[in-house]
């Protein structure tokens, strides 16, 4: 069984599960609420697998890197990032209603890698820049900070549902507003400093690769603007104590920003992370 068959399966099971976390907003049923969140816990399971499996696969080859060089590993990574973010605060928080945003997403990553012509999915031998251990640390700390800001996108749109429709039937599925801006809060701590982290980790890298901890790439200055919103958000909560729609308008804002520096950056502009697009 090849990495690519086992990815493929999984994303119809992340499609299964956003699913099973609409008809639970639609049903109100608590039993759909443990059916989906027992399949994401082993959706998660069979995308780390396949992961891993190509991981092997690329050793066999004589290549032997980690599935986090090109645009397809990325997403495949990004996916299971995200979906591993949130099931990790589904389970402190105990309210499996925010899964259809995270586990959309994660269906739509793995579908854009598995079925788009544009992505390339083989595995290919990594170019001189990317010949680093910085690579694996720089990759994993940035996309679980976007993977957390994914989360924290999902938590504002809900957010927003039931401030401005306080008494529909789908507002009514979620918890206290309080709960809401906490979790927020939470996501949003735990991204950005993950991608603090990131950012840190990819300087070192820039530094060993080209000589320079930072060159104004088009990615490393829409990374900083994002680093820089989100930021702004802790900065206005804690000193200014914005709280509600204020910090859930800036964290929609604040993903808007990361999907330019994941996508819009590799295909609209280029830089030394045009490798990125391949």
């Amino acid at each position: 069984m090849s990495s690519s068959f086992v990815l493929s399966l999984v994303t119809f099971g992340w499609l299964a599960c956003s699913i099973l976390y609409v008809s639970l907003m639609v049903y109100r049923k608590p039993s759909l609420g443990h059916v989906a969140k027992l399949s994401a816990f082993l959706v998660l399971f069979a995308h780390t697998a396949g992961l891993l499996l190509r991981w092997k696969e690329s050793y066999d080859m004589g290549i032997g890197h980690a599935p986090l060089s090109n645009l397809y590993e990325s997403l495949v990574f990004g996916a299971w990032a995200l979906m591993a973010v949130y099931l990790f605060f589904e389970q402190k928080y105990g309210n499996p209603v925010f899964g259809a945003v995270p586990s959309l997403l994660a269906f739509l990553a793995m579908a854009y890698a598995s079925f788009s012509p544009g992505v390339d999915s083989r595995i290919q031998p990594l170019i001189p820049a990317l010949k680093s251990n910085w690579l694996i640390a720089h990759v994993i700390t940035c996309f679980l900070g976007y993977a957390a800001f994914g989360v924290s996108f999902g938590i504002s749109l809900v957010y927003i549902v039931k401030k401005k429709f306080p008494h529909s039937r789908l507002a009514s599925l979620f918890t206290d507003m309080r709960v809401l801006e906490e979790f927020n809060y939470q996501t949003i701590m735990f991204g950005f400093l993950w991608l603090t982290i990131g950012i840190i980790t990819g300087s070192v890298w820039a530094n060993s690769a080209w000589g320079s901890y930072w060159s104004w790439d088009p990615k490393e200055t829409w990374s900083l603007i994002t680093w820089l919103v989100y930021a702004a958000v802790l900065h206005a909560r804690s000193v200014r104590n914005w709280r509600g729609m204020r910090v859930a308008v800036m964290s929609i804002a604040g993903f808007g920003c990361v999907l330019f520096t994941y996508f819009g950056v590799n295909f609209l502009l280029s830089g030394l992370h045009a490798y990125a697009t391949k």
